[in-house]
């Protein structure tokens, strides 16, 4: 952008070559949660319960949106 900060869908070029988009970042718990307008505790349901798509990461839980869209779309989140 115009103050040179990075938005969310610029291009990042690593020294490798590798081109990423910021869209595709790993996800926190909190984040995941914003995006879906749910609690937190319901996130934690939901990988427990429903198999929520993450990634134990240490004590964190990573997410990557495509994978939980995906997971939604598919109808797992609904069933019980």
């Amino acid at each position: 952008n115009a103050r040179g900060g990075v938005r969310s869908t610029d291009t990042i070029t690593r020294a490798s070559g590798l081109c990423l988009k910021m869209d595709d970042r790993w996800l926190s718990i909190k984040e995941i949660s914003e995006y879906l307008g749910t609690r937190r505790e319901t996130i934690y349901k939901w990988i427990e319960e429903k198999s929520m798509p993450g990634h134990r990461v240490g004590r964190s839980w990573k997410f990557k949106k495509e994978e939980v869209d995906g997971w939604i779309k598919s109808g797992e989140a609904g069933e019980e």
